[in-house]
């Protein structure tokens, strides 16, 4: 049996109108994994910063990051407990990741 994750990208809908608007928003994208709604937020916003604590799913993310993306996402193997304080997100998203 194969395995079909969100063919119809409901999940991609549903999780932008929870959000709203992300026009102009800096958004903190909590356990992104490999990346794959990253990329599908990153043009409805300024810009996301993508953390996951296993850097092997950062650097798949990294390496599938479409080229007309990547001033608008900035992906790091970290931890939410681990990211620096000072740091202002308009909105933080977590998806798939409790």
């Amino acid at each position: 049996m194969s395995i079909r994750i969100d063919p119809e990208e409901r999940e991609f809908e549903a999780l932008l109108a929870l959000a709203g608007d992300l026009t102009g928003q800096r958004v903190l994208e909590v356990g992104c994994g490999n990346g794959r709604i990253t990329t599908h937020l990153a043009p409805h916003a300024a810009h996301i910063t993508a953390i996951d604590p296993n850097g092997d799913r950062i650097a798949v993310a990294k390496a599938n990051l479409p080229p007309e993306l990547a001033h608008k996402i900035s992906y790091h193997p970290l931890a939410l407990e681990d990211l620096p304080p000072g740091k202002k997100f308009d909105m933080v998203l977590l998806s798939w990741s409790l």
